[in-house]
């Protein structure tokens, strides 16, 4: 099967990656000759490092790597039977993207979006808005198993169900999500997290690290294995109703996030990428950090593999 992915950054590259070690031509469609030779050779470092953890075989690096070429023209979409977008968060240039999609390839080639946006959005500007499908990955998409399929109203069935099927055959765990909003449910999920804990960051209830030691140390351990609603269950759905009931009227609701770090962001800080977040890292580690999540994600891919 021919796919097509446009956009080589982050989630583009790795998302490529999944598809050429399970057998699919891959189609890697970027702005730059020297960004695409950038990609490849992130892919092909990636695919050394599932080799040295025996998560993919060695002897299977070239032939997947001959799997894959390069452009930077849209066109060479065509004659592929998905096309998944990864481009920046620029809706004018999305919308684009399918239009023109859209009018190049035959109504059976099923369009892809791996961003938050709903598939109804992206379809706007498309005639064959029947083959609109979000098919959301998580970063980095070789060592997450999840992807958010989520079609609009006027997706066909069978197009969720082939991306479904496509998205399990390549390793991937896909989630079907039956009706659309915005950020689908990981990202939701999240950013419910993260409010509640910038805001007692904010309101000064507990310093970052003490917050961060928390959720590391009780339920970001649990919640690898019982999903939210899985855990009420366990611990007990009407001590957890109860409990509930008491405390969800004094968890941060606000719209918009704490003050306090809008002000971070206005004196430029981007957090580790600079140095400066709510975590001063000129004092941490930034990179072991991201090495240490890497090994554990890792470490679950083996455990996946081993059930």
């Amino acid at each position: 099967m021919a796919i097509a992915i446009l956009g080589n950054g982050i989630i583009g590259h790795g998302m490529a990656d999944v598809f050429a070690k399970a057998g699919h031509e891959v189609r890697l469609i970027g702005r730059s000759e020297a960004s695409l030779a950038a990609a490849l050779a992130r892919i092909r470092e990636s695919m050394g490092v599932f080799a040295a953890e025996g998560l993919f075989e060695a002897a299977q690096i070239e032939p997947a790597m001959a799997r894959i070429s390069t452009a930077t023209d849209l066109a060479a979409a065509q004659g592929c039977d998905f096309v998944f977008e990864a481009v920046p968060e620029d809706m004018e240039l999305k919308l684009s993207l399918f239009e023109r999609l859209d009018a190049m390839l035959p109504p059976t080639a099923i369009l892809a979006s791996s961003s938050g946006h709903p598939a109804s959005a992206l379809a706007a500007r498309m005639t064959h808005r029947a083959r609109m499908v979000a098919a959301h990955f998580w970063y980095p998409p070789q060592l997450l198993p999840l992807v958010e399929v989520c079609g609009g109203p006027e997706t066909a069935p069978e197009v969720v169900d082939r991306t479904v099927a496509l998205l399990r055959a390549a390793g991937k765990e896909p989630v079907v999500i039956e009706k659309e909003v915005p950020g689908f449910i990981g990202n939701r999920i999240q950013f419910a997290a993260l409010r509640e804990a910038w805001s007692l960051w904010a309101r000064g209830v507990a310093s970052a690290e003490a917050i961060d030691a928390v959720v590391r140390h009780s339920i970001g351990r649990r919640l690898g294995v019982t999903g939210p609603i899985e855990s009420a269950d366990l611990g007990g759905l009407d001590t957890m109703w109860h409990f509930a009931r008491f405390l969800q009227p004094d968890l941060d609701a606000e719209p918009q996030p704490p003050e306090a770090i809008g002000r971070l962001v206005e004196q430029g800080a981007r957090g580790v990428a600079n140095g400066r977040g709510v975590h001063d890292w000129s004092r941490r580690d930034g990179a072991a950090l991201a090495e240490a999540r890497r090994r554990e994600l890792i470490r679950w891919l083996k455990a996946d593999r081993a059930r």
